[in-house]
């Protein structure tokens, strides 16, 4: 739900996760994890920050209102709120926009969602240390990056408060983290573009399992459907 001011809508006492990243394009391995993310850690809300651009990538996305499109259009879903929050704030790292979300919505739940291959970098990011005192985080495996990004520097200095229950994760003190195994979707964004799927131009349409909801599906422009099997977890800028 968005307000008035074109921002969320959050009460205090509610679990919201963020799900934060360029999201250029977005696909069905965002939907997937974000509905695992609803379920299994008991959140009220998932947003998905759409990020103005990655400031450690030299080539920018494409533009702001069509990744917004394309995401609205891959995750149609009551529970799910796809914002430009970081645009409104004057964000573009992670720290900054967790200060400021939870200045903005005290008593708000927040838990940051991210992929393992993030995890493995984790250290590198700006205030890192300071992101991991302010939510808790939710890690979602990816193919390949399991084993790395469990031993990574990050995990292992933050491995004595790592959360064994998912389900009480939003409730946790941070430090606090978790890592879930999910089916493994093995495609990104990256390869989206690369293949020539993604035409910023226009709004995809879906690609996703025959059982999936119409509105979590993906359909590349130009090219035949990705199955839901090849999908993984969005990279995220620092």
């Amino acid at each position: 739900m968005i307000g008035r001011s074109g921002l969320p809508v959050a009460y205090p006492g509610m679990a919201v996760g963020l799900l934060g990243g360029s999201f250029d394009p977005a696909h069905e391995g965002h939907a997937h994890i974000t509905r695992e993310a609803l379920k299994r850690l008991r959140l009220d809300r998932v947003w998905w920050l759409v990020s103005p651009g990655n400031p450690l990538k030299a080539r920018g996305p494409a533009p702001l209102s069509a990744r917004m499109a394309a995401a609205r259009a891959v995750m149609d879903h009551p529970r799910v709120v796809v914002t430009d929050i970081e645009a409104r704030l004057g964000t573009r790292y992670t720290a900054a926009t967790l200060a400021a979300l939870r200045a903005r919505w005290p008593g708000v739940r927040f838990v940051w969602l991210m992929g393992a291959d993030n995890l493995a970098g984790f250290h590198r990011w700006q205030r890192w240390d300071e992101i991991a005192a302010r939510v808790p985080i939710a890690v979602f495996a990816r193919p390949g990056v399991g084993v790395r990004a469990l031993s990574g520097k990050a995990a292992r200095r933050l491995g004595r408060w790592r959360w064994r229950e998912p389900a009480g994760l939003a409730m946790a003190p941070p430090p606090a983290w978790t890592f879930l195994q999910v089916p493994l979707r093995d495609i990104s964004s990256t390869r989206l573009r690369a293949t020539g799927h993604w035409q910023p131009g226009g709004v995809q349409g879906a690609a996703g399992p025959a059982d999936a909801p119409r509105h979590h599906r993906i359909r590349p422009a130009g090219g035949t459907p990705l199955s839901a099997a090849q999908v993984s977890v969005p990279a995220r800028r620092r």
